[in-house]
């Protein structure tokens, strides 16, 4: 039972992630705030926040079973894959300003363009792969059932919030992001 919730709580999580990260919403959410829209986005970045502590937490009260055991190959490339993902999730972040992704600047102060450089010209979501590399990571390392929901409801939800995500850049750029879609796989790189 512990882990349904566990599920349930990761479920939540990611659909008002994408939900609240629409821009259709954004858009209605603009018109009826007015002025007060600016604090949306930190609004929105304190409500995940809020939301993962609480997952982790639910989390490190759920006694541990191992699904694998532990050895020194698995911490080995627990550790090795947690490495990557974090340096891959910390380069890609790179290229965003943290004040303007808090929604500590004023939109109209924001000039995006669409990243296609670094990490971005070999796939189109290199924190996903950040994530999924974290996270992979993990599981390796403590090789116990909360892990492996974790990962698992990673994995089950990527699908739903690139699709979600990359509408909302479709609509952003317009055809620049759809000429990028066909030139740059969304996960994994192409090695040719």
């Amino acid at each position: 039972m512990n882990y349904v919730l566990l599920a349930l709580s990761w479920i939540i999580f990611y659909t008002l992630h994408s939900f609240l990260a629409a821009s259709k919403l954004k858009r209605i959410l603009e018109g009826k705030l007015g002025n007060a829209y600016k604090w949306y986005r930190l609004a929105y970045t304190l409500i995940a926040i809020l939301l993962f502590l609480g997952i982790m937490i639910q989390a490190l009260l759920i006694p541990t079973e191992i699904l694998i055991p532990k050895s020194e190959l698995t911490t080995y490339l627990g550790y090795m894959f947690a490495g990557f993902g974090t340096i891959i999730a910390t380069k890609s972040s790179k290229k965003y300003s943290l004040k303007n992704f808090l929604g500590l600047i004023p939109k109209q102060e924001v000039s995006e363009e669409l990243v296609t450089t670094g990490l971005y010209s070999r796939i189109r979501h290199p924190l996903y792969a950040g994530l999924i590399l974290i996270f992979l990571g993990y599981f390796l390392f403590s090789g116990s059932v909360s892990s492996a929901v974790h990962l698992g409801c990673l994995l089950l939800y990527l699908p739903f919030g690139i699709y979600f995500e990359e509408k909302n850049l479709v609509h952003q750029f317009g055809e620049s992001y759809q000429k990028y879609k066909t030139e740059v796989p969304p996960l994994i790189p192409r090695l040719w």
